[in-house]
């Protein structure tokens, strides 16, 4: 069995087809898919699809750092809201974001604090987004570290030292359909990283996989990205499922762990 652990299937990239969409990564063996939230307005249909889907979408709760702007505690105080309302499996995705706009940073650094004291009350972790600032996120994990702070620093494509880094914080990295691209070389990072501390992930339906660069992403090429992280770690997709969905188990706790077994 294979998971995506980081897949914005609710959006409207997929209206036409969800459910053959779905179905193509059920056929491929992709069982569970995560569904991150992004701000408040896309909570309801986000929402609505693990309603339509029970057992294999989970939602998480959380402000996107693009989505960090002079209201955000406005959009905060929605989702801490939700969070009070009912158990979701994460607080995500949250983070910071220095690729587009830098100029709610310091709105960022405040949201990622709150939200990641929120994942510490409610023990369940955190998805983080770091866009061109992975080195400042690292430090913002440290700072927040307390030994209740867990989760995955999604779409991983930094450096050794930094995986290292984020391996010490107790944190695992989601890897995706980077891995896949020729001159990204983050073949030559995963080389030197354990499995132990990979999930697979889509981030659907943006970056996807070679031979799909440039089209829609969906959960179905996973497959391809397992096939990828086998062959950079030399050893076969069974292993890659195994362990990558043991991990995704660990991270997301009692809810994935109620449904497989």
């Amino acid at each position: 069995m294979l998971v995506d652990t980081h897949a914005h299937l609710y959006l409207e990239q997929f209206d036409e087809d969800r459910d053959e969409m779905l179905q193509r990564a059920r056929d491929n063996n992709i069982k569970k898919f995560y569904l991150p939230n992004i701000d408040s307005s896309t909570i309801d249909v986000m929402l609505s699809m693990e309603e339509k889907y029970p057992g294999e979408c989970f939602a998480m709760m959380g402000l996107h750092p693009c989505s960090v702007k002079s209201n955000y505690k406005e959009e905060l105080a929605i989702a801490k809201k939700w969070l009070d309302e009912r158990p979701f499996v994460a607080v995500g995705e949250i983070g910071t974001d220095l690729h587009w706009d830098k100029t709610f940073i310091e709105e960022q650094k405040d949201a990622f604090r709150i939200q990641a004291n929120w994942a510490k009350d409610l023990g369940i972790p955190i998805v983080i987004h770091c866009r061109d600032s992975m080195d400042l996120t690292i430090d913002l994990v440290k700072e927040e570290q307390d030994g209740r702070l867990r989760g995955i620093f999604h779409c991983f494509g930094g450096s050794v030292e930094q995986a290292n880094s984020i391996i010490d914080l107790g944190f695992y990295m989601g890897i995706g359909g980077v891995l896949t691209f020729k001159k990204s070389g983050l073949d030559e990072t995963v080389k030197s990283i354990s499995l132990e501390h990979l999930v697979l992930e889509t981030d659907s339906p943006y970056l996807a996989p070679t031979p799909f660069r440039g089209k829609r992403n969906e959960s179905a090429y996973i497959h391809q990205i397992g096939e990828r992280l086998a062959s950079v770690k030399e050893t076969t997709l069974e292993e890659v499922a195994r362990v990558t969905s043991e991990n995704a188990e660990k991270i997301f706790g009692n809810v994935f762990i109620n449904e497989t077994s």
